[in-house]
């Protein structure tokens, strides 16, 4: 079994694991949210704890017993604290405004981007130049950040486009003569 998933998923007041046949709900004040238990592996919840234990001895379940913790984990940590990711708009005239379940975007285009939030992940704009993307669903909230960065990545040269917050462009030199 793998080290990671030999560690116990701690369980903290207020969040609800059940596990089922074949699936595990987790509920928690943010949200709810299940997923399919691998058949290679089986859960014990004891206490504030939830366990993996393998039902068989492969290569497969191995990986999975490290996987399904760490997606366990993340269930845990976004019922219960949630998930965000920056984005920032660096160029001139770009600019971003939420508006409901709809993020509008002006990125340098003849036309205006509009961007159709799918549910469970809510969008704000502190800034013009600034978005977080907010959700209980770690997958959801990194894919929506990953296509809204994918309208304009940053190019190399000036470094102008969506970035997230934390990212490092390095910016190339100009050709020489």
């Amino acid at each position: 079994m793998s080290r990671i998933g030999k560690l116990p998923v701690q369980i903290p007041s207020g969040v609800d694991v059940t596990v089922g046949a074949g699936e595990v709900s987790v509920k928690g004040p943010l949200g709810a949210l299940s997923q399919p238990v691998p058949a290679e592996l089986s859960l014990e919840r004891e206490g504030s704890e939830v366990t993996l234990q393998l039902n068989e001895d492969s290569i497969r379940a191995n990986a999975m017993s490290g996987t399904f913790r760490a997606l366990l984990a993340n269930m845990v940590a976004g019922v219960s604290k949630g998930f965000e990711r920056k984005l920032t708009l660096v160029g001139v005239g770009y600019r971003a405004q939420a508006q409901g379940d709809k993020l509008n975007l002006t990125l340098g285009f003849s036309h205006p981007v509009v961007h159709a939030m799918p549910q469970g992940v809510k969008v704000e704009t502190p800034t013009q130049t600034e978005i977080v993307v907010k959700g209980v669903d770690k997958q959801k909230v990194g894919q929506v950040a990953a296509e809204i960065r994918a309208y304009r990545p940053p190019e190399p040269y000036k470094g102008k486009g969506v970035r997230y917050a934390d990212e490092v462009v390095v910016i190339k030199e100009t050709k020489k003569k």
